[in-house]
C-alpha cells in the first residue's frame, strides 16, 4: 500500500542556495522534492551493515584517485570520507542496495568504457 504524500516541510534559505539546489536537481532529472524525499529516507534508514574488506579500500582508493587526482587524495580523501554526505552518496551508487559496491555497479559508472571513472561520469550517476 502506497501511502499519501500528504505532509508538508517547510525550510528557510537564502534564496543563492535555492538556486542551487533547483539546478542541481534539475541537472539530476529529479525535482526539488523527490531529492528531499530522498535524503529523509536515507538519512532516518537504519545504517547498511558495514562490510570491510582490503579490496573495498582499493576500489575507494581508485574512485577518489579518478575523480579528485592523485596530487590531492591526501588533502581531500579523509575529509570527504568522514562526510555525513558521504553516506547517501554510498547508498545512491549501491545500486541493488546491498550495503556494497559490486564490480559491476562501478563498472556501470564507466560509461566511455575507458576502464577509469572521470569526474564527468560519477557526477553523471
Amino acid at each position: 500500500m502506497k501511502l499519501k504524500k500528504s505532509e508538508t516541510l517547510e525550510i528557510r534559505l537564502p534564496y543563492p542556495t535555492k538556486l542551487a539546489f533547483m539546478a542541481r536537481c534539475q541537472d539530476e532529472g529529479v525535482s526539488a522534492s523527490e531529492a528531499l524525499r530522498g535524503f529523509i529516507e536515507r538519512e532516518i534508514a537504519p545504517p547498511a551493515p558495514r562490510v570491510v574488506r582490503r579490496g573495498w579500500r582499493l576500489v575507494a582508493g581508485g574512485i577518489i584517485a579518478a575523480t579528485v587526482g592523485a596530487a590531492a587524495v591526501g588533502a581531500v580523501a579523509a575529509p570527504a570520507l568522514a562526510h555525513p554526505a558521504a553516506a547517501g552518496e554510498f547508498a545512491r551508487l549501491d545500486t541493488d542496495h546491498d550495503g556494497r559496491l559490486s564490480a559491476a555497479e562501478l563498472r556501470a559508472l564507466d560509461t566511455d568504457g575507458d576502464g577509469a571513472i572521470s569526474f564527468a561520469e560519477y557526477r553523471a550517476r
